[in-house]
């Protein structure tokens, strides 16, 4: 298999196994499908955080409202009595006015920040560091847990317009978000390696030759971004190796520098008028007062 590393600028993503037959346009569609299946998991673990500590979303009409504001508006909240945690829910005020503050009990808030943490270990960033290559496979198990987890803590549904159920039903509207600008939508994909993009109608053996032990890094992007910043020669982990190892190989001079002693040089060997007066027979000659 030939080994993908897959990078969005210069910040690591995840690994991804193929072969080098297989057609750039299909590579580009299964990366792709990855990259935004994790942005996907990551945008519903930060959502079902504030689900655990806050509660379901108000209605877009009453988020950002204050008390007293809900009150003289005459606003009502219809999916409150209807999206009751498990268990009951514990009051707990959302500061910024987006959730209702009924938050679950703290067994059922476990469930939900417990499956987050397992569902972002998952397709985290630190697989390639072990070596672990990500598939679609692990992006929609990321789902399905989340997906469990949810229904366990609230067995009834989420209201319409909770951007977590919005997000399992794919209707999730980004628009105007940063989250938005983090999508790539595969028919703007592309993949880059050594400076150059990869066509979409070649194999990949043709860029990399026929070696299926082969690994690379390759470098996601929309188009019309132009070419992407080639890897540096050395990794900043290398370089900061390198650096490391100078500054010790300097200390360690330093420190030799010090501990030189000149006090060999007082010594009788090292005297040029030692042989001088051994042969005139004065050597060792000690003056004592008449």
């Amino acid at each position: 298999m030939v080994q993908l590393h897959v990078k969005r600028g210069d910040e690591s993503q995840f690994l991804f196994d193929t072969t080098g037959d297989v057609l750039v346009e299909e590579l580009t569609e299964k990366i792709t499908d990855i990259y935004n299946g994790r942005l996907k998991v990551q945008r519903i673990c930060s959502e079902m955080t504030e689900l655990a500590d806050h509660g379901i979303t108000l209605p877009v009409n009453m988020q950002g409202l204050t008390d007293e504001q809900i009150e003289d508006l005459k606003l009502k909240d219809e999916w409150a009595e209807k999206c009751v945690p498990s268990g009951g829910y514990v009051f707990k005020k959302d500061d910024i006015g987006r959730r209702n503050g009924q938050a679950p009990n703290e067994k059922m808030k476990e469930v939900l920040k417990k499956t987050t943490e397992e569902a972002k270990a998952l397709i985290s960033k630190k697989q390639a560091q072990a070596n672990v290559c990500i598939t679609m496979g692990m992006v929609k198990d990321a789902l399905d847990q989340l997906r469990g987890a949810v229904m366990i803590v609230y067995p009834m549904g989420l209201p319409p317009h909770d951007p977590i159920r919005m997000e399992f039903e794919g209707i999730e509207d980004l628009s105007g978000t940063q989250a938005a600008l983090q999508i790539i939508e595969k028919t703007d994909a592309q993949l880059w390696w050594a400076g150059k993009e990869l066509k979409r109608t070649e194999k990949l053996s043709n860029y990399v030759g026929k070696n299926e032990k082969t690994k690379i890094i390759v470098k996601i992007q929309k188009k019309g971004q132009g070419a992407p910043a080639r890897e540096p020669v050395i990794s900043n982990e290398e370089q900061k190796e390198m650096m490391l190892h100078y500054y010790r190989r300097q200390e360690e001079l330093k420190k030799l520098e010090g501990d030189q002693d000149d006090s060999c040089f007082n010594s009788e060997w090292a005297d040029s008028r030692a042989l001088k007066r051994q042969f005139q027979g004065v050597k060792n000659i000690k003056w004592r007062p008449g």
